[in-house]
């Protein structure tokens, strides 16, 4: 069976239907997560921790392309950037628990996030990491 894109593609509507296709997949699991969150946050937390949005990608950049080296290439990317993201999981709660109002708190887990990523730009580079 040809990929949903490929069938498509020749049609003018076709791009459209795929691209909302897309985005309404992606949205559901979000979608998902927040509701889950609501009843059961560690059954939301299990959904949100599994790469769900980088198994997406490969999936939608392999479709598009056929490129393997592509996918692989990007799994390495996200790979090296999962390293900083997950200290904003880490502050977050540290600042709520400081006793920082919520949006405060998650912008210095933003701004400190960020910085992780900032540091690990740049010791990649120093190490000659390709990322």
């Amino acid at each position: 069976m040809r990929p949903l894109y490929l069938a498509l593609r020749g049609t003018l509507i076709g791009p459209m239907i795929y691209y909302a296709l897309k985005v309404l997949i992606s949205a559901a699991l979000i979608v998902l997560v927040s509701e889950l969150a609501k009843r059961n946050s560690l059954l939301a937390a299990l959904i949100a921790s599994l790469p769900v949005t980088s198994l997406l990608a490969f999936v939608w950049l392999y479709w598009e392309t056929g490129d393997a080296a592509r996918v692989s290439s990007l799994s390495l990317d996200i790979f090296w950037l999962v390293i900083p993201s997950l200290v904003l999981f880490l502050a977050l709660p540290l600042f709520l628990r400081m006793g920082w109002g919520f949006w405060i708190s998650l912008l210095a887990a933003i701004i400190v996030t960020a910085l992780c990523y900032g540091i690990l730009f740049s010791l990649l580079r120093h190490l000659e990491v390709r990322a």
